[in-house]
């Protein structure tokens, strides 16, 4: 039976639902008052109390605040991937070192990133005012290379092996193979990593930050807002950084869909 009923409902009715019981559970379970009897913001504010921090908060506070962290997990996001598609390459040019390039990426994967923070924070030093901080630029590059590593791994080996043999049979190498064939068939799969690691890069910007020493960025002021009890701030700025991690996220599908047509294409021809 045809399921006619349009995609966003379902998404509809779940977003609806979970305000529903965040704000129930708000006004109930976590719900709090001052020794008068007086309501006051408890461990979980209500959505309209976090609607309404955001406009005392004003777009100016979120502006400045995301700006900082944008830019340390754009420059984290850049050198991640550049540097897991170079070992990828790298590794698909010289069969014997894949599995030690796997190994690199699984390390890097398997690195408490709290627990390094500190230690990246000791050789990189403090950052001046304003700048980007370097713990949290390096803890974002660490959050995106295992994934965009192997997903370029992945995508490539799912080469057609006809098209390979006809490169090979004119006489073409291995950069060969991998530029004219490998690369082009590779690119839905690199895109789907992409899609994962633009969000993942601006959560370890935030964590770098809590090591990082930044003035500025979504860390240090959840942190500000944590140890001045401003509930509802630091649910904005939470809800804020969700936000921006699904634009990310949705940014990367749109540029998949118009860079890797055939991608779609197929997937909906299998179906």
């Amino acid at each position: 039976m045809t399921n006619n009923r349009p995609k966003w409902i379902g998404g509809t009715i779940g977003s609806v639902t979970v305000v529903a019981l965040w704000w129930v559970s708000a006004v109930t379970v976590f719900a709090r008052t001052n020794p008068s009897g007086e309501a006051m913001v408890g461990a979980i504010p209500t959505p309209l109390q976090v609607i309404q921090q955001l406009g005392v908060d004003g777009f100016d506070f979120y502006w400045k605040n995301a700006s900082l962290t944008l830019a340390e997990a754009g420059l984290g996001f850049v050198f991640g991937n550049v540097s897991a598609l170079a070992l990828a390459g790298l590794a698909l040019m010289i069969p014997k070192i894949e599995n030690l390039a796997t190994q690199i990426a699984v390390i890097t994967y398997c690195i408490p990133i709290v627990a390094i923070g500190p230690i990246i924070r000791l050789v990189l030093g403090a950052p001046g005012e304003g700048e980007p901080a370097g713990a949290a630029v390096a803890l974002a590059a660490l959050s995106v290379f295992f994934t965009t590593m192997v997903g370029a791994l992945t995508g490539v080996k799912s080469a057609d092996r006809a098209s390979l043999d006809v490169v090979t049979v004119y006489g073409g190498n291995s950069w060969h193979r991998l530029v004219k064939v490998q690369l082009l068939a590779s690119l839905p799969a690199i895109f789907a990593a992409l899609r994962i690691a633009a969000p993942a890069a601006f959560l370890g910007a935030i964590l770098g930050e809590y090591v990082g020493g930044p003035d500025l960025g979504f860390g240090p002021a959840m942190v500000n807002a944590q140890q001045s009890l401003e509930v509802a701030r630091v649910w904005g700025l939470a809800l804020v950084s969700g936000a921006i991690a699904g634009l990310t996220y949705a940014l990367f599908g749109l540029i998949a869909r118009v860079a890797s047509p055939w991608a779609k294409a197929g997937s909906g021809g299998s179906q």
